[in-house]
C-alpha cells in the first residue's frame, strides 16, 4: 500500500486526472479483482473526488454470499470486478440495481450485450480469455509439448501435471465447465472432465491458484485465465499461455451497484469513474493484463488480442443462472471429483 502511495500522484498526473476534488462522503465496495488493482482504485478514487473508500477483498462467491446474506440490510453500495457469473446470478436474486450508464455506448459490445442481458444491473469492466499456462523451463526439461487443443490435455504424459481451481470456489474453473458444455455438448463435455480428472494433481479453491503453481515449478500446466501469465512473467517466472485452437471461452469481470445502497450516489459516481479509459489502465499499472471494456483504453503489448483468439459464442445469460450453474457444479462434483483416479 504504501509503495501505491508513493507513486500514486504522478501517475494521475499521466492520466489526466485532478489530484484532489472535495465531493465528500464515503463508498462501501466489494473488490473481488487482484488486491493491488483493488488498492489503487481506493486510493485514487479517493484522491480525485474526495470521497472515502471502505473497500473489503473478496473473491467472487465470498461476494455474492455476502450480499446475499445481507439483502436485507445492505452494507456495501458497489462490487467491483470478478467473474461475471455472479453478478448476474446476483441479478437475478434481485441483489443489485438497474442502473444503465451513459458510457455504455463506448464500451465493447460484449459489455454492453452482458449489460441488457442483466437488465442493466451489472456492467462488464474488463474481459479475458481461458486458456491453458504452462511453465517452459519444466515443459523443456521433461520434454513434454505444449499444449495446443483441449484433447492434448487428456495425453497420458500429463499425467500429474495439471493445475485446474475447484469449480465450486472459483469462477474461473466454472467458466471451463460452462465452456466445454458450449463446445462440446454436455455428456461429452462431461466425458472429457472424467477423463482429464486422471492428469489432475490438485484442484485449488483459487482460479489463480494453478497459474501461480505453475510459475514456480509446482505444476507444468494449469488451465487459467490467459491474462493471469503476464504478469507472474513479470516478476520473472518461465510461464506462459496459449488458448486452444479449437475455441474457447472468456470471463467478463463485472461491475454491479447493490439495490438498497445506503451511499448510492457516492457509488454511481465510483461506477461511471470505473468505466473511464483512465481508470481502466488501472489493471495494467497492477500487472494485470484483461482487455478493459472501454474501447478508448490505451492498450498494453501483453494484454491478449482477441482478434488472434477462436473465442465461442458463449451464452452468459444462461450460465449465469443460478439453476443452471448449480446443475453443472453438481455433475462435475459427482461425475467427476469423486470419480477414482
Amino acid at each position: 500500500m504504501k509503495k501505491n502511495r508513493f507513486f500514486i500522484a504522478p501517475l494521475l498526473l499521466a492520466l489526466g486526472m485532478p489530484a484532489f476534488a472535495q465531493d465528500g462522503g464515503e463508498v462501501n465496495v466489494i473488490c473481488s479483482a487482484q488486491a493491488d488493482w483493488c488498492n489503487l482504485i481506493q486510493i485514487t478514487f479517493a484522491k480525485t473526488r474526495g470521497i472515502k473508500v471502505n473497500m473489503t477483498l473478496k473473491g467472487s462467491g465470498e461476494a455474492l454470499a455476502q450480499i446475499t446474506a445481507e439483502r436485507a440490510n445492505p452494507k456495501t453500495d458497489l462490487w467491483f470486478g470478478g467473474t461475471g457469473d455472479p453478478h448476474l446470478l446476483a441479478a437475478e436474486q434481485n441483489l443489485t440495481l438497474e442502473y444503465k450508464s451513459a458510457t455504455l455506448p463506448q464500451l465493447h459490445v460484449w459489455a454492453q450485450k452482458q449489460a441488457e442481458q442483466a437488465g442493466y444491473k451489472t456492467v462488464g469492466v474488463y474481459s479475458g480469455p481461458l486458456g491453458f499456462g504452462y511453465n517452459t523451463e519444466l515443459l523443456a526439461k521433461k520434454k513434454l509439448p505444449i499444449p495446443k487443443v483441449w484433447a492434448d490435455l487428456l495425453k497420458p504424459e500429463y499425467k500429474g501435471e495439471i493445475q485446474v481451481s475447484d469449480p465450486r470456489a472459483s469462477g474461473t474453473a466454472y467458466t471451463m465447465i460452462a465452456t466445454l458444455v458450449q463446445l462440446m455438448g454436455e455428456d461429452k463435455a462431461f466425458e472429457y472432465l472424467s477423463a482429464l480428472h486422471k492428469n489432475i494433481s490438485t484442484y485449488p479453491r483459487s482460479g489463480v491458484g494453478p497459474i501461480k503453481a505453475v510459475a514456480r515449478g509446482e505444476a507444468a500446466l494449469s488451465i487459467s485465465f490467459v491474462h493471469d501469465a503476464p504478469g507472474e512473467k513479470a516478476q520473472g517466472f518461465p510461464v506462459d499461455a496459449v488458448t486452444p485452437a479449437d475455441g474457447t471461452g472468456a470471463e467478463i469481470g463485472s461491475m454491479s451497484l447493490i439495490k438498497g445502497a445506503r451511499n448510492l450516489d457516492n457509488a454511481k459516481k465510483l461506477y461511471e469513474w470505473a468505466l473511464t479509459p483512465g481508470a481502466q489502465q488501472f489493471g495494467v499499472t497492477a500487472k494485470q493484463f484483461q482487455l478493459p471494456s472501454n474501447k478508448s483504453t490505451p492498450l498494453d503489448p501483453r494484454i491478449p488480442d482477441f482478434k488472434k483468439i477462436k473465442l465461442i459464442d458463449y451464452d452468459y445469460a444462461k450460465y449465469g443462472q443460478a439453476a443452471v450453474r448449480r446443475q453443472l457444479i453438481l455433475n462435475w462434483e459427482r461425475k467427476v471429483f469423486n470419480q477414482a483416479k
